[in-house]
């Protein structure tokens, strides 16, 4: 028992009070019966961040049971009232495989991705009632009416950011300005984008928040989740590679693209958009070439459909 914080211990021996609980290595917390949990523990600073992947964590585990590591207590430290603790099964994995991939596609889009499945979460709004974290940039969420009016507050954010870095990203400000006011409403205008339902999505989808466990099942963690438009949940991962042609034909054939299909490929560049802007927030002036390219993409199609 020596090593484990006594809020973890209680909510562990609340799940089995028979067992008894050791610290075997790093997070890995064992119980006498032989099971293994993933525990961490951190500093108040840490506490939304955490609440955010935990009831990340929950909302996808409902809808996909064995997607992700099944959440097991989040909380904080009894005493002092600021340390955050979580608890989740502990998945031993190794990089996600092309067979488990495609596995995965199928279970993205007929579990993860179905709007029945969302429903009890969502209550047909898109966003998130807390704040998550995509990387290191704090994602304030709330909850929208329409996907159009989320995703341009998900944009907004990563403008926000940019600008208080100064005059740096000016430029690359001003065009994100212009993409909030003409592209979103144009693209994801609820008269054009018809009949997106809410779902919850991972959030951060790249080969470094995937795996492959011994039984070949896919394994996601690490989320940073909202309810939104399946095919943004497929954005980041064709950005750094992981996830070949044959996982997007897989989840295609599953759940195919929402109309207008000839829009698609524009709806993917303003998806990948996010992922771009929030890469130069916290990695710098080498993703501001590719997030402007895109968005000049982008202006430079919606005006020719204007």
């Amino acid at each position: 028992m020596s090593g484990i914080a006594p809020s973890v211990l209680n909510a562990l021996e609340a799940l089995d009070p028979d067992a008894r609980y050791s610290q075997v290595g790093g997070p890995k917390v064992q119980s006498s019966k032989g099971e293994i949990f993933y525990v961490k523990t951190g500093h108040s600073r840490n506490y939304d961040q955490w609440r955010g992947e935990a009831e990340s964590l929950k909302a996808m585990y409902a809808a996909a049971p064995g997607i992700c590591p099944r959440l097991i207590a989040f909380g904080e430290d009894a005493e002092s009232k600021q340390r955050p603790y979580m608890i989740s099964e502990y998945k031993q994995f190794t990089s996600l495989s092309s067979t488990s991939g495609k596995v995965l596609a199928k279970r993205m889009a007929l579990e993860l991705h179905e709007p029945k499945n969302s429903e009890a979460g969502a209550k047909g709004r898109f966003g998130f009632e807390w704040p998550t974290y995509c990387g290191v940039t704090r994602l304030e969420n709330g909850w929208f009416d329409t996907w159009e009016e989320a995703y341009a507050s998900l944009i907004r954010t990563l403008l926000d950011g940019l600008r208080q870095e100064g005059p740096t990203y000016s430029e690359i400000c001003n065009l994100g300005d212009q993409v909030v006011t003409k592209v979103i409403p144009f693209l994801l205008n609820p008269a054009r984008l018809k009949d997106v339902q809410p779902v919850i999505l991972h959030g951060d989808l790249w080969s470094g928040n995937a795996g492959s466990l011994a039984s070949g099942e896919p394994i996601i963690f690490d989320p940073a989740s909202y309810y939104g438009h399946n095919e943004a949940d497929l954005a980041i991962a064709r950005i750094f590679g992981g996830f070949g042609v044959p996982f997007f034909a897989e989840y295609h054939n599953h759940r195919p693209k929402s109309p207008p299909v000839e829009e698609y490929d524009e709806r993917v560049a303003l998806y990948e958009l996010f992922h771009y802007l929030n890469h130069t927030l916290f990695f710098g002036t080498s993703y501001a070439s590719p997030s402007s390219s895109r968005m000049r993409r982008l202006l430079k199609f919606v005006e020719g459909k204007t």
